[in-house]
Protein backbone atom coordinates (compact mmCIF):
# COMPACT_ATOMS: atom_id res chain seq x y z
CA UNK A 1 0.00 0.00 0.00
CA UNK A 2 1.76 3.18 -1.24
CA UNK A 3 2.46 5.51 1.42
CA UNK A 4 1.53 8.83 -0.36
CA UNK A 5 2.74 12.24 0.44
CA UNK A 6 1.44 13.74 3.30
CA UNK A 7 0.11 17.66 2.96
CA UNK A 8 1.66 20.65 5.60
CA UNK A 9 0.02 23.86 6.14
CA UNK A 10 2.19 26.74 4.94
CA UNK A 11 1.14 30.38 5.39
CA UNK A 12 1.01 32.84 2.16
CA UNK A 13 1.96 36.22 2.52
CA UNK A 14 -0.89 37.31 0.96
CA UNK A 15 -3.97 34.79 2.72
CA UNK A 16 -5.48 34.90 6.14
CA UNK A 17 -5.25 31.15 6.53
CA UNK A 18 -2.65 28.67 5.85
CA UNK A 19 -2.79 27.00 2.44
CA UNK A 20 -2.17 22.45 2.45
CA UNK A 21 0.83 21.96 0.20
CA UNK A 22 2.23 18.37 -0.18
CA UNK A 23 5.56 17.92 1.63
CA UNK A 24 7.78 18.01 -0.74
CA UNK A 25 6.01 21.41 -2.05
CA UNK A 26 6.95 22.67 1.43
CA UNK A 27 10.63 21.20 1.26
CA UNK A 28 11.39 23.16 -1.98
CA UNK A 29 10.21 26.28 -0.62
CA UNK A 30 12.96 25.76 2.06
CA UNK A 31 15.40 25.68 -0.79
CA UNK A 32 15.63 21.62 -0.28
CA UNK A 33 15.85 19.64 -3.70
CA UNK A 34 15.83 15.92 -3.90
CA UNK A 35 17.25 13.44 -6.38
CA UNK A 36 15.48 10.39 -5.50
CA UNK A 37 14.85 8.72 -9.32
CA UNK A 38 16.84 7.86 -11.41
CA UNK A 39 18.36 10.76 -13.96
CA UNK A 40 15.58 10.66 -16.57
CA UNK A 41 15.35 13.41 -19.11
CA UNK A 42 12.26 14.30 -17.12
CA UNK A 43 13.79 14.28 -13.46
CA UNK A 44 16.72 16.55 -14.45
CA UNK A 45 14.52 19.36 -16.24
CA UNK A 46 12.29 19.13 -12.76
CA UNK A 47 15.58 20.15 -10.75
CA UNK A 48 16.79 22.33 -13.18
CA UNK A 49 13.92 24.60 -13.43
CA UNK A 50 13.37 24.41 -9.46
CA UNK A 51 16.98 25.81 -9.15
CA UNK A 52 16.57 28.56 -11.38
CA UNK A 53 13.33 29.26 -9.94
CA UNK A 54 14.42 29.75 -6.56
CA UNK A 55 17.60 31.62 -7.95
CA UNK A 56 15.34 33.90 -9.09
CA UNK A 57 12.91 34.01 -5.92
CA UNK A 58 15.52 34.64 -4.10
CA UNK A 59 19.71 34.70 -4.91
CA UNK A 60 20.86 35.10 -1.28
CA UNK A 61 19.74 31.69 -0.09
CA UNK A 62 21.96 28.79 -0.44
CA UNK A 63 20.16 25.59 -1.74
CA UNK A 64 20.62 22.03 -0.52
CA UNK A 65 20.17 18.85 -2.99
CA UNK A 66 19.88 15.56 -1.42
CA UNK A 67 20.37 12.85 -3.47
CA UNK A 68 19.75 8.54 -2.95
CA UNK A 69 19.89 7.75 -6.80
CA UNK A 70 21.70 5.15 -9.25
CA UNK A 71 22.22 7.73 -11.40
CA UNK A 72 21.32 8.08 -15.34
CA UNK A 73 21.50 9.80 -18.67
CA UNK A 74 25.03 11.44 -18.61
CA UNK A 75 23.82 14.65 -20.12
CA UNK A 76 21.04 15.07 -17.80
CA UNK A 77 23.34 14.78 -15.30
CA UNK A 78 25.48 17.73 -17.10
CA UNK A 79 22.51 19.72 -17.03
CA UNK A 80 22.03 19.50 -13.13
CA UNK A 81 25.92 20.21 -12.53
CA UNK A 82 25.46 22.89 -15.06
CA UNK A 83 22.92 24.21 -13.36
CA UNK A 84 24.70 24.09 -9.81
CA UNK A 85 26.85 26.19 -11.54
CA UNK A 86 25.09 28.70 -13.28
CA UNK A 87 22.83 29.81 -10.07
CA UNK A 88 24.27 32.49 -8.28
CA UNK A 89 23.89 30.60 -4.80
CA UNK A 90 26.01 27.79 -3.29
CA UNK A 91 24.48 24.51 -3.71
CA UNK A 92 25.47 21.70 -1.13
CA UNK A 93 24.76 18.33 -1.86
CA UNK A 94 24.03 15.42 0.05
CA UNK A 95 24.11 12.14 -0.05
CA UNK A 96 21.71 10.24 1.68
CA UNK A 97 22.08 6.72 0.27
CA UNK A 98 23.15 5.83 -3.19
CA UNK A 99 24.64 8.30 -5.55
CA UNK A 100 25.85 6.16 -8.57
CA UNK A 101 27.03 6.48 -11.84
CA UNK A 102 25.61 10.03 -13.08
CA UNK A 103 24.64 10.79 -9.44
CA UNK A 104 28.29 10.83 -8.25
CA UNK A 105 29.20 13.58 -10.75
CA UNK A 106 26.28 15.25 -9.32
CA UNK A 107 27.04 14.94 -5.73
CA UNK A 108 31.02 16.07 -6.42
CA UNK A 109 29.88 18.96 -8.72
CA UNK A 110 28.24 21.00 -5.22
CA UNK A 111 29.72 23.84 -4.05
CA UNK A 112 33.21 23.62 -2.58
CA UNK A 113 33.04 22.41 1.38
CA UNK A 114 29.56 22.03 1.20
CA UNK A 115 29.07 18.23 -0.03
CA UNK A 116 28.43 15.79 2.52
CA UNK A 117 27.99 11.84 2.37
CA UNK A 118 25.94 10.44 5.64
CA UNK A 119 27.42 7.13 7.42
CA UNK A 120 26.36 4.20 5.67
CA UNK A 121 25.62 5.87 2.00
CA UNK A 122 27.53 4.46 -0.74
CA UNK A 123 29.20 6.87 -3.96
CA UNK A 124 29.93 4.32 -7.00
CA UNK A 125 31.89 6.03 -9.78
CA UNK A 126 32.25 4.32 -13.35
CA UNK A 127 32.74 5.21 -17.24
CA UNK A 128 29.77 6.19 -18.77
CA UNK A 129 27.54 3.43 -20.98
CA UNK A 130 26.68 3.84 -24.62
CA UNK A 131 23.00 4.14 -25.60
CA UNK A 132 23.81 1.95 -28.85
CA UNK A 133 23.52 -1.62 -28.97
CA UNK A 134 22.45 -2.25 -32.37
CA UNK A 135 22.05 -0.08 -35.23
CA UNK A 136 23.51 1.46 -38.58
CA UNK A 137 27.55 1.46 -38.44
CA UNK A 138 27.94 5.26 -39.07
CA UNK A 139 25.86 5.58 -36.30
CA UNK A 140 27.24 3.02 -33.50
CA UNK A 141 30.99 4.77 -34.60
CA UNK A 142 29.10 8.39 -33.61
CA UNK A 143 27.96 7.63 -30.62
CA UNK A 144 31.64 5.87 -29.55
CA UNK A 145 33.01 8.92 -30.43
CA UNK A 146 30.62 11.08 -28.31
CA UNK A 147 31.00 8.44 -25.36
CA UNK A 148 34.90 8.49 -25.60
CA UNK A 149 34.51 12.41 -25.64
CA UNK A 150 32.36 12.38 -22.59
CA UNK A 151 34.17 9.89 -20.66
CA UNK A 152 37.19 12.03 -21.24
CA UNK A 153 35.18 15.12 -19.86
CA UNK A 154 33.86 13.05 -16.83
CA UNK A 155 37.32 11.72 -16.01
CA UNK A 156 38.96 15.24 -16.05
CA UNK A 157 36.14 16.35 -13.85
CA UNK A 158 37.06 13.79 -11.36
CA UNK A 159 41.17 14.65 -11.87
CA UNK A 160 40.28 18.12 -10.88
CA UNK A 161 38.43 17.52 -7.47
CA UNK A 162 40.26 14.56 -6.49
CA UNK A 163 43.82 15.74 -7.73
CA UNK A 164 44.69 12.30 -8.82
CA UNK A 165 47.11 11.47 -12.27
CA UNK A 166 44.01 10.96 -14.88
CA UNK A 167 45.79 7.40 -15.67
CA UNK A 168 44.60 6.50 -12.12
CA UNK A 169 41.21 7.87 -12.26
CA UNK A 170 40.72 6.89 -15.78
CA UNK A 171 41.94 3.04 -14.56
CA UNK A 172 39.26 3.17 -11.59
CA UNK A 173 36.09 3.98 -14.09
CA UNK A 174 36.63 0.70 -16.07
CA UNK A 175 34.63 -0.94 -13.64
CA UNK A 176 32.30 -0.10 -10.82
CA UNK A 177 33.80 0.93 -7.98
CA UNK A 178 32.00 1.37 -4.83
CA UNK A 179 33.36 3.87 -2.09
CA UNK A 180 32.03 4.46 1.61
CA UNK A 181 31.71 7.97 2.93
CA UNK A 182 35.40 8.38 4.05
CA UNK A 183 36.88 6.56 0.80
CA UNK A 184 34.55 9.03 -1.06
CA UNK A 185 36.08 12.01 1.15
CA UNK A 186 39.64 10.59 0.41
CA UNK A 187 38.62 10.89 -3.13
CA UNK A 188 37.38 14.34 -3.34
CA UNK A 189 34.06 13.50 -4.43
CA UNK A 190 32.54 14.91 -0.89
CA UNK A 191 34.10 17.38 1.51
CA UNK A 192 32.58 15.62 4.68
CA UNK A 193 30.89 12.91 6.56
CA UNK A 194 27.55 12.94 8.14
CA UNK A 195 27.15 15.57 11.32
CA UNK A 196 30.92 16.64 10.75
CA UNK A 197 29.63 18.10 8.12
CA UNK A 198 26.63 19.50 9.26
CA UNK A 199 28.07 21.34 12.34
CA UNK A 200 29.82 23.61 9.33
CA UNK A 201 26.72 24.67 8.56
CA UNK A 202 25.81 25.77 12.37
CA UNK A 203 25.97 29.36 11.70
CA UNK A 204 23.41 29.09 7.88
CA UNK A 205 20.30 30.24 8.55
CA UNK A 206 19.53 27.06 6.20
CA UNK A 207 20.66 24.44 9.28
CA UNK A 208 17.31 24.53 10.27
CA UNK A 209 16.15 22.78 7.78
CA UNK A 210 18.83 20.52 8.14
CA UNK A 211 17.90 19.56 12.01
CA UNK A 212 14.34 19.09 11.17
CA UNK A 213 15.31 16.20 8.27
CA UNK A 214 17.97 15.01 10.74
Amino acid sequence: MPVGVPKLPYDMPEDEEATWVDLYNRLYRERALFLFNNLSLETANQIVGLMIFLNIDDCTQEQFLFINSKGGGVLNGLAVQNAIHFVLPDVHTLCLGLAASMASFVLAGGSQTKRIAFPNARVMIHQPASAFFRGYPDDVLLDVDLVLKLREEITNFFVQRSHKPFWLVFEDMERDVFLSPEEAKAYGIVDSVGLEGLEELAGLEEFEVLEELK
